[in-house]
């Protein structure tokens, strides 16, 4: 988890977040997810949910919001920039979350206070 900034503390750790960390990290974990599906790949379907969860938390943690507080916001970015993905957003929201909550781990304690 440590990776996920290099040592996360407090706000300017969400801020921290390395979309280079964080894409490799989720190209090597995503076939392990539960929601995981082998007829869908990576960087068509998975990268943009996963992207959508990190950056989203990267800026909606800093201002400690929690992900139910902002999926609407959530959603439409991934809408305008899922490209080739196959997921619609009720799909793509788990892996979204994945992503966030992985951000989220990573800084001290239960930053945005929802038990994850």
């Amino acid at each position: 988890m440590g990776a996920v900034a290099g040592g996360l503390a407090g706000r300017a750790g969400a801020e921290a977040v390395n979309p280079t960390v964080e894409d490799n990290y989720w190209r090597d974990a995503h076939a392990r997810e539960p929601y995981y599906r082998k007829d869908h790949t990576y960087f068509d379907d998975y990268a943009p949910a996963y992207r959508t969860g990190y950056q989203g938390a990267a800026h909606y943690l800093t201002q400690n919001r929690r992900f139910d507080d902002v999926e609407s916001y959530l959603r439409t970015e991934y809408e305008r920039t899922k490209g080739n993905s196959r997921f619609a957003w009720e799909e793509a929201r788990v892996a979204a979350r994945a992503a966030w909550d992985r951000v989220e781990r990573a800084l001290p304690g239960d930053f945005d206070k929802d038990g994850r």
